[in-house]
């Protein structure tokens, strides 16, 4: 209750009743509920502005394992070439930037991997909130 009610009550030195305390407990409520979501809502696009920052740096490792293979495979082939076998050539400069793309990818993976995706702040809260109302009642 707020102080203008407390203040009603005990000048007319009555009791609220049944009807206003559950309405006031309905309103305060209400109130809690709407500020929870509110706060679920700021939590979780927080954690899906990392999420997608982080997911952005397995794309850009999938991107530049692409334009890597497309750009260096050519040269570095015709530049070993030269002293083994091109066959030979080819295959290792393909193992090399295999393996650059795949730490490139772990790494984004692995960052992702970090991020909680449920809202702990907002779980604390309504268990906080739980334990309010069942005071109240």
């Amino acid at each position: 209750m707020n102080y203008e009610t407390n203040a009603r009550y005990s000048t007319e030195q009555e009791q609220p009743s049944l009807g206003d305390l559950f309405s006031n407990l309905s309103a305060q409520a209400s109130l809690l509920f709407r500020q929870e979501v509110q706060l679920a809502q700021a939590e979780m696009t927080k954690k899906a502005t990392r999420a997608g920052q982080n997911a952005a740096y397995v794309i850009l490792g999938a991107v530049v394992a692409q334009a890597a293979f497309l750009t260096l495979v050519a040269a570095l082939v015709l530049a070993l070439s030269t002293v083994m076998d091109a066959w030979l050539a080819a295959l290792l400069v393909g193992v090399v930037l295999a393996i650059g793309a795949a730490l490139m990818v772990r790494f984004g993976l692995t960052k992702l991997k970090e991020i909680d995706p449920a809202p702990r702040q907002t779980i604390q809260t309504m268990r906080e909130n739980k334990e309010w109302l069942t005071q109240q009642i």
